[in-house]
């Protein structure tokens, strides 16, 4: 099987992943803070990222602290599987949502990446 192709922005969104502690959280926006981007384009990365879960997209979660997508998938589309599968990862890591999806203890956050 080939390697997969990723793009250099992938990668760079790719090694700062690698950065957030197992049991933490980051958003989307402050991924995209510390590579000077936007939240969208980090979504964009995070959507192809080949390399999940050892590279922790499952980490990364909306900035409302909202569970967010995975996968590619938001919210419940189309199945919701994607986000079970997210909360699962997290919840093995001692990160908790509550029914609506909220991230239920605000210390998770984590915001010190390293360039």
């Amino acid at each position: 099987m080939a390697a997969p192709t990723v793009t250099e922005y992938q990668t760079r969104v790719y090694t700062l992943l690698q950065q957030i502690p197992s049991g933490r959280i980051a958003s989307y926006a402050s991924l995209s803070k510390a590579l000077d981007s936007s939240p969208r384009a980090v979504g964009g990365a995070l959507r192809r990222n080949p390399f999940a879960p050892e590279v922790p997209c499952h980490r990364v979660i909306a900035a409302s602290g909202y569970i967010g997508g995975f996968k590619g998938d938001w919210e419940k589309a189309p199945s919701g599987i994607n986000c079970e599968k997210k909360l699962e990862l997290l919840k093995t890591e001692g990160v908790e949502f509550d029914a609506k999806g909220m991230l239920a203890d605000k210390s998770r956050w984590w915001n010190e990446f390293r360039p």
